[in-house]
């Protein structure tokens, strides 16, 4: 008898920086998610595919759910509830260690109105290994009288543990139907903006505290070289010209170290030759022009 397929979208929901990117890399066994110490690193709703079985799990990676202020903010929190709205499952993140802050009760309170009913809600309490067992039972508790959640798993995204288990159940639980990708496809990304992730990453590993959040990085033009290699031409925007001499450097020195360290991964990613060529432009607006949410498949909506 032939295996019986399944096939569904799973949405990793939670506070900035809770581990949804480092879960998802660890569930689907590829780096698909830029994975950061700042906060509100994912803009875009990023889709990793993991197989478990017969079952093939799309994972919708959503920015992190905060309270927003610019535009930008509310664009991502818009596509963060949009991106859990579609999901077969959803899955709310929290840290351990933070516990049951303002933020996770915000999230909770909104779970009814954003998310359609019937929609499965299952509870994944990460970062275990930095609490005692009593503290982390007392938190189980009252999480799950906060809320009816399908299941609750224990988990350490950065260590692995619990992480099977959470596979295993979501594998268990998504309807039967037809695989939506290839067997062998990590992330439904054009390499394009894979490749403007990987960049915003190094940006953001090599400036810390300097890094200017009204940044963003696009990938202008993707050529494929006859002997195999491709050109990367992109361009990073910044809002002040006071932030271009941040990310440039002293002599151009930071920008040469993130190229260098962009150039790196993404040949090791694509498993071939890579030309990777940044400039860095001022563009006082970009927050408010509808080109730059597009790329970084945000929505814009005057008078949001």
């Amino acid at each position: 008898m032939p295996m019986t397929t399944r096939a569904g979208f799973v949405a990793l929901i939670g506070e900035p920086n809770a581990g949804k990117s480092t879960l998802l890399n660890r569930m689907v066994g590829a780096k698909v998610s830029i994975v950061t110490h700042k906060v509100q690193t994912t803009r875009a709703r990023i889709r990793g595919i993991a197989m478990e079985g017969e079952a093939q799990i799309v994972f919708v990676d959503t920015p992190g759910l905060f309270r927003p202020r610019r535009r930008l903010d509310r664009a991502m929190v818009k596509a963060a509830w949009g991106g859990a709205a579609d999901a077969d499952i959803v899955v709310l993140l929290i840290e351990a260690h933070r516990g049951m802050t303002e933020g996770v009760k915000a999230i909770i309170d909104r779970i009814a109105d954003e998310l359609p009913k019937g929609v499965r809600v299952a509870l994944a309490i990460n970062k275990i290994d930095r609490v005692k067992a009593e503290a982390l039972l007392a938190l189980t508790e009252e999480l799950n009288a906060a809320y009816p959640f399908e299941k609750t798993f224990l988990i350490s995204a950065e260590r692995g543990h619990g992480v099977e288990d959470l596979k295993k159940w979501l594998g268990a639980q998504l309807p039967e139907g037809q695989w939506f990708y290839p067997e062998d496809q990590i992330a439904d990304l054009p390499l394009r903006m894979i490749a403007a992730e990987v960049t915003r990453e190094k940006l953001t590993l090599r400036l810390h505290e300097e890094l200017p959040y009204q940044l963003t990085v696009e990938t202008e033009r993707w050529e494929e070289k006859p002997d195999g290699s491709a050109r990367i031409d992109q361009l990073v925007y910044v809002a002040r010209d006071g932030h271009k001499g941040i990310v440039l450097g002293r002599k151009g020195e930071t920008i040469k170290a993130v190229g260098q360290a962009a150039r790196a991964e993404l040949m090791e990613f694509l498993g071939r030759p890579v030309h990777l060529f940044i400039q860095v432009k001022v563009r006082p607006n970009w927050l408010e022009e509808k080109e730059r949410y597009s790329e970084m498949g945000l929505e814009f909506k005057d008078g949001d």
